[in-house]
């Protein structure tokens, strides 16, 4: 409706001259629509008188000058768009783009198709940064920098538009819009965090382990006690900040690196059903680790140091898959600071989980408390060996969501080889002949290789959907899906979580399915979506981290006619979701 003005450039010979006449003759076909479209086309000519000089006529000067202004002006900030699969996004980084100034916001590409335009683009912006999802289109991405239009719409609903030439690269990271938190609190609540990490059924059977090696030690002297105490104490700080490390390195290299991480890789899934095994086997007596490996007991015993800093590298590494109240914060805040502040987070994170161990080592009124060492040692090691096998059960089921049956089949074998070698190991530590010795010894270490063979099959194999969301009532969690409920006007509750995560199913078992809430999904017309990071993908870490997460579990509701979501914590109880939900 309306004048619409058309902006083209003309450039007429350079043979002109005053008095000569100059015409444009234009072929235009254009749709009249309402509810229905009409089809019109026309042809158009103008004659230009040449003059010496150029000269606006007075009754057309208004309307160039109102379309001049409204083209877009050139952005004054520079543009990133990378695209993972079908999802995508926009980044621009700039103290101009504050949730006060940007309401919401469009990228029209000067490519037509390389661009979904039907699909929602979800916008996230925080002081001093604005992400903008941009879902695939059938068209093929052209080269170099995307070139497009960015409209952004204030507060009062004041539009600009911007000519953007965004550079191409990885998908770009997510806006965090989360309150950061200062130094000391996040490292007050990652110590808590760590404190509280003891109690996660991840970490049960290494720290029962660790207490019968500081049984053993309840006659020694008060300086091995400590040595010992500290030995743990430096294997889960130094894990901790390895762990931190790695994820500082792998972010800065542009990867996808949160808490728990390493559990979507299956390589490492499948090292850790090996080594649960292998340990599962040693507390069955059927070998007895050397001392590098020695987790807390026989080492111990023999007044080495190496097995209690073992078991503190264990105890991390087994860890990871569960989530204590405080840590998610705590680090999230920490990936958001400078390396050296993210790693002293880390750090007060992983004296935290050494505290009571440390505690319990050094003052001598609690260590008098402990039983003396006996024959109840040597049963209590063999009913340990039992959660490690239900531990190395529990990655292969894991390992199943995340390479198939082909893959899982490659780690069976692997797993038949390391109790093969575990046997033979065994057999040898028992000969009394030096070449029966050397013989079992020989033969384990081929069954291990043979096991390591077996390795790249993970790589190669193909993955497999971890089936997170077939839970009854839910629907699988995607940018668009969100959106095209937040604009329906539903409420929505959002579940991210991964089948290796524990305190994630514990979560499920515990409060999401229960008849209670339930019920309530259904009486409030409440939509449920569940995301799968079980492979680690970036289009739910960039949810994570837009959130101040660095990792699973993150529930999110959305209530019914837009607005924030609300944050529940990590760990859930029937009566913590229902009071979160909207009421119907």
């Amino acid at each position: 409706e309306g004048a619409v003005v058309l902006p083209l450039t003309v450039t007429p010979p350079a043979s002109l001259k005053p008095g000569d006449v100059f015409t444009l003759e234009a072929r235009a076909s254009w749709l009249v629509c309402e509810k229905v479209c009409i089809p019109e086309e026309g042809v158009f000519r103008l004659d230009f008188p040449v003059e010496a000089a150029p000269r606006m006529d007075p009754a057309q000067a208004a309307d160039f000058a109102g379309a001049e202004a409204a083209l877009p002006r050139p952005a004054p900030w520079a543009a990133a768009i990378g695209f993972d699969g079908q999802q995508g996004a926009i980044r621009i980084d700039s103290p101009d783009l504050t949730p006060a100034t940007v309401k919401s916001a469009e990228f029209f590409p000067a490519e037509w198709g390389v661009l979904d335009h039907a699909a929602p683009q979800v916008l996230q912006v925080a002081d001093g940064a604005l992400r903008l999802g941009l879902p695939r289109g059938a068209a093929p991405m052209p080269p170099g920098p995307m070139q497009g239009v960015l409209v952004l719409t204030d507060a009062g609903g004041q539009r600009s538009a911007f000519t953007v030439a965004a550079q191409p690269g990885a998908l770009p990271a997510a806006v965090s819009t989360a309150a950061a938190l200062p130094l000391w609190q996040a490292a007050l609540w990652a110590a808590l965090g760590g404190l509280i990490l003891n109690l996660m059924p991840c970490v049960f059977p290494i720290l029962a382990m660790k207490a019968i090696g500081l049984a053993r030690l309840s006659g020694a002297a008060r300086g091995t006690v400590r040595a010992h105490a500290a030995s743990y104490t430096a294997g889960v700080v130094l894990s901790f900040l390895a762990l931190a490390g790695l994820m500082l390195g792998l972010r800065a290299a542009g990867s996808v690196a949160g808490w728990g991480f390493q559990f979507t890789a299956p390589l490492f899934v499948t090292a850790m059903g090996w080594l649960m095994l292998a340990v599962g086997l040693n507390l069955s007596g059927v070998f007895e680790f050397g001392r590098p490996v020695r987790m807390g007991s026989t080492v111990a015993a023999r007044g080495g140091h190496l097995g209690s800093f073992a078991t503190g590298g264990l105890a991390v590494l087994v860890a990871t898959p569960c989530t204590a109240p405080f840590m998610a914060a705590a680090i999230g805040a920490a990936m958001a600071m400078p390396p050296v502040s993210a790693l002293a987070v880390f750090a007060a994170m992983g004296f935290g989980m050494a505290a009571p161990y440390a505690l319990l080592a050094l003052a001598p009124g609690l260590a008098a408390r402990l039983p003396k060492p006996g024959a109840w040692m040597a049963r209590l090691k063999e009913i340990l060996a039992f959660p490690m096998y239900g531990a190395a059960l529990w990655l292969l089921w894991v390992l199943a969501q995340q390479v198939g049956p082909e893959g899982l089949a490659a780690a069976l074998a692997g797993g038949l080889a390391i109790g093969f070698a575990g046997w033979a190991l065994g057999s040898a530590q028992a000969a009394r002949r030096r070449g029966a010795q050397w013989l079992g010894r020989g033969t384990a270490v081929l069954a291990v290789c043979a096991a390591l063979a077996l390795l790249p099959q993970m790589v190669g194999a193909p993955a497999a959907s971890a089936n997170t969301a077939a839970e009854a009532g839910s629907e699988p969690w995607s940018e668009a899906r969100l959106a095209q409920l937040r604009a329906e006007g539903r409420p929505v509750f959002v579940n991210m979580t991964a089948a290796w995560c524990i305190t994630c199913k514990v979560n499920e078992r515990v409060a999401l399915q229960s008849d209670g809430v339930r019920k309530a999904f259904e009486a409030g017309n409440i939509a449920y979506l569940k995301g799968d990071w079980t492979d680690g993908g970036p289009a739910i870490a960039a949810v994570l981290r837009a959130h101040g997460r660095e990792g699973v579990p993150l529930y999110l509701v959305y209530p019914a006619g837009g607005g924030a979501p609300v944050v529940l914590p990590q760990i859930l109880t029937e009566q913590i979701v229902l009071q979160a939900l909207p009421a119907s």
